[in-house]
């Protein structure tokens, strides 16, 4: 795995951060950890577009954000756990990890640099 796919998994967290904190932020310090995860995950998508695909970097991020946000949820908010939930979150991720494996095939300009 190079560098950019790992910017990716790394601003997904971020992006995990961020939605959940605009949802739950209620004090000026949660208000700062909120934006400063914001700024961090759209930095590091940024950087990874610069040598991958940006379709596969946007799917790829958005994807695992969504379902790390839905996971989230669950765990920590005692949101209900549903089958249905449960069963379109793995069909979520295995779509993401086409687009990974499917990335690979071609070099990247970071590996050519």
């Amino acid at each position: 795995m190079n560098r950019s796919w790992l910017y990716i998994f790394i601003g997904a967290l971020f992006e995990v951060g961020w939605v959940i904190g605009f949802k739950h932020a209620g004090d000026p310090l949660s208000w700062v950890a909120t934006v400063a995860a914001l700024a961090v995950s759209f930095y590091l998508v940024i950087r990874a577009s610069l040598t991958l695909p940006v379709g596969t970097v946007y799917a790829v991020f958005t994807g695992l954000g969504t379902a790390g946000t839905v996971i989230a949820e669950m765990t920590i908010f005692d949101e209900p756990v549903q089958l249905a939930k449960i069963v379109l979150i793995a069909m979520l991720l295995a779509g993401v990890l086409g687009l990974k494996l499917s990335g690979d095939a071609a070099p990247s300009k970071e590996a050519t640099n």
